[in-house]
């Protein structure tokens, strides 16, 4: 019997596949360099230590010398896109009565370039890095401490992503950020979000990026596909009305930093399904911290994007053999190749970001003891259209959408409101499309 080859289907799949995408995102991904990349990570290792309290006068070593060079290579990407990045430091001082991981007082020096947005100059996402390293020991700040994948990694994919995404306009403004004092308490973090406050930004959310190169794990466990997204369920800053809505309607996974991580998740399944995008419904590792959580608790969306396979042998470690194990954060343990993937994923989602309408502010809901589903929205200025997401209760994704035009309430009939979770996204002229958003109100 001969077989038979079914090809209509993976036709139609690809026809269907293809009207979602917009093919300067596959150039972006193609523009990512691994030599460039590994480039910038082997120089910021040649600064020997990067500890926060590390030499700042010194031309080759320590801290200084390296946020030093991070600066000077955003001001030469500046210069080769005619001024396009707004490039300055945002510092804060701290001292020896804020943290027992302080030594002495010293000023946290954050690297910040600005990209501009055409039409919404306020609005940013970020993309960030760290600039400092540790040896085991972060109250030492003289061993040497090369940091290559924690995190010289972050910050080479940052500085690769503006050399990028410098070559386009975007209707909203983008940061690159290499941030300092991770190791200490994530002060930079800290005074950042801060600043953002005080500038009155409208932050869309961070994408930090912390530790983005190793692809072998302590477990024994190698890939070069997974990696992981980490993200808090629902904001700290939230209202007690906010909470009490929570328990009668759900969204106890829904808050702004799960939606920041569905959206790349879907992204890369889109763009990027060679890579294995693993949603985890954590703040972070266990016990641990990374520069996303200020962000978070100024009410921010953050979230931490970062390998999925970590070997604590090359993590804080001072470079040294025992038991024939070598520790220490070193450059050969770095895989550019994958580090260049894990750019890919945050330039792909910054562009799609950067290039879609605000999401409506506030999205109704309604549809008790009926079979539909309703809704209403804000109108969006820059969208031509919206679309209504929904998915089962327990599902991680959105996984049903339907596009419904230029309009600001439907309904969707046939659904009961009871068996899923619902959300509105708004659609660009390009396709691009923001963030979901759960519903906020009630339809009375």
């Amino acid at each position: 019997m001969k077989k038979i080859l079914l090809l209509i289907p993976v036709l139609i799949f690809t026809t269907f596949t293809s009207a979602q995408t917009d093919v300067r995102i596959y150039d972006i991904i193609d523009a990512i360099s691994a030599d460039r990349i590994k480039q910038d990570i082997t120089t910021l290792t040649e600064f020997g230590t990067r500890n926060t309290f590390s030499d700042t006068i010194s031309e080759t070593r320590g801290i200084g010398a390296a946020r030093r060079w991070i600066k000077s290579e955003f001001d030469n990407i500046s210069k080769n896109c005619e001024s396009c990045l707004n490039v300055f430091y945002q510092k804060d001082f701290v001292t020896k009565e804020m943290s027992t991981r302080v030594p002495k007082d010293a000023w946290v020096v954050n690297v910040v370039a600005i990209q501009k947005g055409t039409k919404y100059p306020n609005r940013f996402i970020i993309m960030s890095g760290d600039i400092d390293s540790r040896a085991s020991d972060t109250m030492d700040f003289t061993t040497d401490a090369p940091g290559a994948n924690d995190n010289a990694t972050g910050m080479a994919g940052t500085i690769e992503a503006a050399r990028v995404l410098s070559k386009y306009k975007f209707e909203n403004s983008i940061i690159y950020v290499g941030l300092s004092g991770e190791e200490q308490g994530l002060f930079g973090g800290g005074g950042l979000a801060k600043y953002a406050k005080e500038q009155d930004w409208d932050v869309i959310g961070i994408l930090n990026n912390d530790m983005i190169g190793n692809i072998t794990g302590v477990d024994g466990v190698t890939s070069n596909r997974d990696f992981r997204i980490f993200s808090e369920a629902v904001s700290t800053t939230e209202t007690d009305k906010e909470r009490q809505m929570r328990r009668f309607y759900g969204g106890e996974v829904d808050g702004i930093s799960r939606q920041l991580a569905r959206y790349i998740h879907k992204n890369v399944k889109i763009y990027m399904p060679e890579m294995n995008p693993m949603m985890i419904y954590r703040l972070d590792r266990f016990g641990r911290g990374g520069h996303h959580r200020p962000f978070n608790d100024a009410g921010f969306a953050g979230i931490r994007i970062m390998e999925a396979h970590e070997n604590y042998t090359q993590q804080h470690q001072n470079i040294r053999t025992e038991n024939g194990i070598n520790y220490g954060d070193i450059l050969e343990h770095v895989n550019f190749e994958y580090a260049k993937k894990l750019t890919a994923v945050n330039a792909i989602n910054l562009a799609s970001i950067a290039w879609a309408p605000p999401a409506p502010k506030e999205v109704k809901i309604g549809g008790i003891v009926e079979p539909a589903a309703k809704f209403q929205w804000s109108k969006v200025d820059g969208a031509i259209g919206y679309k209504i997401y929904w998915r089962d209760t327990t599902s991680p994704t959105w996984d049903h959408s339907r596009y419904v035009g230029n309009v600001t309430e439907f309904i969707l009939n046939g659904i009961v409101i009871d068996n899923y979770f619902f959300g509105i996204s708004s659609v660009g002229k390009d396709g691009f499309e923001s963030p979901v958003v759960f519903p906020n109100a009630i339809i009375r």
